[in-house]
């Protein structure tokens, strides 16, 4: 019997915990964050481990979902409540979520793209454009 993708994220939310944001296996060369969010709907606190890369003093996230027709649902949660926090190692950080657009988004996409070889692959399984987001540490942070 296979786990679900919640029991999966717990798995990879342990570790990184566990080891101050370390994870091993087929994340273990991937920098990952663990991204807090709250429900749109539901108000639920939610955590998601996701890949990210630095841009200037930003963290820069991409919704690929897997390629998926749909954004994955924490997209939908920080367009709700842009105002959240991150993990990054054994640190929190208080950010502000924005999705980039037009110039800057094209920008970050090519960025993240010539990281991971794999988010071209995943943009053309899918009609949607791949939203990406920005996570700035709010002031003071």
């Amino acid at each position: 019997m296979s786990e679900t993708p919640v029991e999966y994220n717990a798995k990879i939310i342990a570790e990184f915990r566990a080891n101050q944001g370390h994870v091993g296996g087929m994340w273990e060369e991937t920098p990952l964050l663990l991204l807090h969010h709250t429900g749109a709907k539901s108000g639920a606190s939610r955590v998601n481990p996701v890949a990210y890369l630095l841009d200037e003093r930003r963290y820069m996230i991409s919704a690929a979902n897997g390629g998926a027709p749909n954004n994955p649902d924490w997209y939908y949660n920080l367009k709700a409540h842009p105002g959240t926090s991150i993990e990054i190692g054994n640190e929190t950080i208080d950010v502000i979520a924005e999705e980039a657009t037009g110039a800057q988004r094209e920008r970050l996409f090519v960025i993240a793209a010539e990281r991971y070889p794999q988010l071209y692959e995943l943009a053309r399984k899918t009609d949607r454009v791949i939203p990406m987001i920005t996570l700035t540490p709010e002031r003071g942070a």
